[in-house]
């Protein structure tokens, strides 16, 4: 059995890789758009699922595909990516001294079978003064990123607290990955390992 990772995101590769596991990547080419009157949490499932799905077209059913999306809620509103400067200015401008939620929908599918579920974690920020705004996005750290911050480097200077798994704010849940994979059935120790 081999691993399919279904995300071009470098914080799921890394988090995959600080397991031991062996793995490959294939980046899905899916409509990210959200639907209308679409939450959070069913939009991340089924951006997940779709991508796993759209993975597992082009290999065989006995492998592992892995497939995720992740999306920052503040008060009812999705954030993802910001599409520049300015978008990433605006999204922290309404993050700082909040409370938001981070949801992340994780799909494995194998052996003609998937299971998905959705992670969610709540992310305090200290208040943030323009300055810091200023200069945290001219690292380049946000543009790629849901909510225009990322918590494993620049953005942890900024979180107060978490209510929830910091792993699923990074974009893989490890523990909802573990339990998702027993799901199908598949022994997590019996997974192809890194030499």
């Amino acid at each position: 059995m081999r691993i399919i990772l279904g995300s071009g995101s470098p914080r799921r590769r890394e988090l995959l890789a600080g397991l031991g596991l062996e793995f490959e990547v294939r980046v899905a080419d899916i409509d990210e758009s959200v639907r209308s009157g679409e939450q959070g949490l069913a939009y991340v499932e089924r951006l997940a699922l779709e991508k796993g799905r759209a993975v597992a077209k082009g290999v065989d059913d006995a492998n592992l595909i892995v497939a995720a999306d992740t999306i920052v809620e503040l008060d009812g509103e999705l954030l993802g990516k910001p599409r520049d400067e300015i978008e990433a200015k605006a999204m922290l401008n309404r993050l700082s001294g909040a409370l938001h939620r981070v949801h992340t929908g994780v799909a494995v599918l194998a052996k003609s079978r998937e299971e998905a579920a959705v992670a969610t974690t709540g992310v305090q920020f200290h208040s943030m003064s323009e300055a810091e705004i200023d200069w945290y996005v001219a690292t380049g750290e946000p543009l790629d990123k849901a909510g225009a911050y990322g918590i494993q480097a620049h953005g942890a200077l900024f979180v107060a607290g978490l209510e929830g798994g910091y792993f699923n704010v990074v974009g893989l849940p490890l523990d909802l990955l573990y339990r998702l994979v027993g799901r199908l059935d598949i022994d997590w120790t019996g997974l192809p390992r890194r030499r």
